[in-house]
């Protein structure tokens, strides 16, 4: 590709990519979300993540996700992971994602992502810091959906993985997505610099904005 194609790649990204930025701009924003996206599942059981998915998961990776394009397409996401602590859930940790590909694509989209982590393997990958390549790193299935998959839900991968978008819930396949920890974000969140592991041991208090958070994963 020549120069002046990559400047205009770049440029375009970074203005597409930029709505969820600024929505998220703070890690505040990010945990505010997820307690909106985790009361969706809370109250329409029928059509989401089963409760008995949740009631069993280690823990839980919640992202918002802009994917636009206009020939070039570029995706990119904020979010939070946290983790069964104690009798309770850890504060959370601050993670991201983001791709960029070629195709004749035109417009945005806007889709929340859910992983359920079912394993203490899979909390100890996103604990490790860095990158989290699903697929790679961790099996990866899409989940089962509704009220009606709860019993006898036994997890058949490392990660479930769902998406919801224009008002419905999915398990969607995510395989190949590389999922990152932002520890810049982690460190003005908790006022120092504190590592993805002691955030979700629960060794790292969470601050008061996050109670919101814990309170409503409470419910599993």
């Amino acid at each position: 590709m020549k120069a002046i194609q990559w400047i205009l790649f770049a440029t375009f990204l970074a203005v597409s990519i930029s709505p969820v930025a600024e929505c998220a701009a703070s890690m505040q924003g990010d945990v505010d979300q997820a307690v909106t996206i985790i009361q969706r599942f809370y109250d329409i059981p029928e059509t989401a993540i089963p409760p008995a998915v949740l009631k069993d998961a280690k823990g839980l990776a919640i992202l918002t996700v802009l994917k636009a394009g206009f020939i070039f397409s570029g995706r990119g996401g904020t979010g939070v992971v946290v983790a069964r602590a104690g009798k309770g859930w850890s504060g959370p940790s601050a993670i991201g994602t983001g791709g960029a590909g070629f195709g004749l694509q035109i417009g945005a989209q806007v889709t929340e992502l859910v992983i359920v982590l079912n394993t203490d393997e899979a909390v100890r990958a996103f604990s490790h810091g860095g990158n989290v390549s699903l697929g790679a790193d961790l099996s990866v299935a899409a989940g089962p959906v509704g009220r009606s998959a709860a019993a006898g839900v036994t997890p058949m991968a490392a990660v479930y993985t769902y998406s919801r978008s224009q008002g419905l819930f999915a398990g969607v396949s995510l395989e190949g997505t590389v999922i990152v920890t932002r520890e810049d974000t982690n460190a003005g969140y908790y006022g120092r610099q504190v590592s993805a592991g002691d955030i979700l041991s629960g060794r790292v208090k969470a601050p008061k904005g996050a109670r919101a958070l814990q309170k409503v994963l409470g419910r599993y």
